[in-house]
């Protein structure tokens, strides 16, 4: 289907307001998006989904109409909170239209932090009280959006959800559009640089997506082995809380947390635990380009945001930011020379895009925890 089609017969729906977090299997309904309103006050990407169902609900309660929500469905769990004590219809009874897209869906080859979120994504909706329509590559337009409209003439009066569950390749792009931003420091050279860096006892914990594909491609490259880094390639923005407790027990390790905008302002909580509990010992490093890039580079809010700022009012004792390699390496060497006094908090402005031909990790998740439990298990 044509996603701009599905986008107009979403607002034929009286639909007006769309928020989200972008998804590669969305990526033509996100560049319809894009192309039709911008970010806009109609249209915000949020830094989680559940504050997206929240807008949602404030969207309803402040004018009648539901609000359309478009998430992969690994923030489903991110939304069942709000849906269940907010718009349920046994509390609130917010209708709401929800667009989701089908990562890990059975039969169909995907990344591993995908496939158990796949097997029971329709299961998870059942579970959350929303009426399900599956989109399939297949799918004729018109009986579909019939389908719907009909679903949500008669869900949406009784302050139920819909969700519009889209497989792989059923969407088409009719209006693609292109993310840049005017940082000239490539990402996966700032990586390098922090490799370069480190010692070999440091520990690396880093964030979902290509930051941390960049870093096991950078390893690659210097022939170096795996076992000092955590991938954290799902649960988006957690890699810190993970960081923050690997280096609350390994006080004698340098502990560096490579996070990303996107990810750091999913859950940016954190960095107020961060700041209360001061483990001198981590350094966490925020690679900022302004965009949800893994998933097709739809801006974030980050330009907004003095995460220095932010940092510093949680407790970070030292923040700075940086916008190339030689200024990256001055600040790292400058946390070298000097005791621990962390935590340090470091914003690296990036640029958006990467190597055509950037690979993914060969190690899977459990042998990269097996590597890096045993390192530090070799301490004994």
């Amino acid at each position: 289907m044509n996603a701009s089609t599905l986008l107009a017969a979403i607002e034929a729906m009286g639909i007006r307001f769309f928020t989200g977090v972008p998804d590669s299997q969305l990526r033509p309904f996100c560049d319809a998006l894009m192309a039709r309103k911008g970010i806009c006050q109609d249209h915000q990407i949020a830094p989680n989904e559940g504050v997206c169902t929240a807008l949602a609900a404030g969207e309803y309660l402040s004018s009648g109409r539901p609000a359309c929500v478009y998430l992969q469905n690994s923030g489903l769990g991110n939304i069942a909170n709000p849906v269940c004590s907010l718009t349920h219809p046994k509390v609130y009874a917010i209708p709401t239209l929800f667009v989701v897209g089908w990562r890990g869906e059975p039969g169909v080859k995907d990344e591993p932090q995908h496939l158990y979120q796949g097997e029971i994504t329709l299961e998870f909706l059942q579970l959350l009280g929303i009426k399900a329509l599956v989109l399939t590559p297949e799918q004729e337009e018109r009986p579909f959006l019939d389908s719907l409209s009909h679903l949500c003439k008669a869900a949406f009066p009784r302050g139920e959800s819909v969700a519009v569950v889209v497989k792989k390749g059923a969407l088409t792009a009719d209006c693609p559009q292109r993310y840049q931003n005017k940082y000239p420091l490539k990402r996966e050279a700032a990586i390098r640089t922090i490799v370069e860096h480190c010692c070999a006892k440091d520990f690396l914990i880093s964030s979902t997506g290509k930051i941390s594909r960049e870093l096991f491609e950078v390893r690659e490259a210097l022939g170096q082995g795996h076992g000092h880094d955590f991938l954290t390639v799902g649960s988006m923005g957690h890699c810190s809380a993970i960081a923050l407790r690997v280096a609350q027990n390994r006080p004698q390790r340098r502990v560096f947390c490579i996070d990303g905008d996107g990810a750091l302002l999913m859950h940016m909580g954190t960095a107020a635990l961060i700041g209360s509990v001061r483990p001198a010992n981590l350094i966490h490093i925020l690679l900022d380009n302004g965009a949800h890039e893994t998933v097709g580079g739809l801006p974030t809010v980050s330009g907004n945001c003095d995460f220095c700022r932010v940092a510093k009012g949680c407790g970070y004792p030292l923040t700075m930011e940086v916008h190339s390699a030689a200024e990256l390496a001055a600040a790292l060497d400058k946390q070298a020379d000097e005791p621990p006094n962390g935590p340090v908090f470091l914003r690296v402005f990036c640029a958006l895009g990467a190597r055509d031909d950037l690979g993914r990790p060969t190690r899977t998740p459990l042998q990269n925890r097996d590597d890096f439990m045993r390192e530090w298990e070799q301490e004994h």
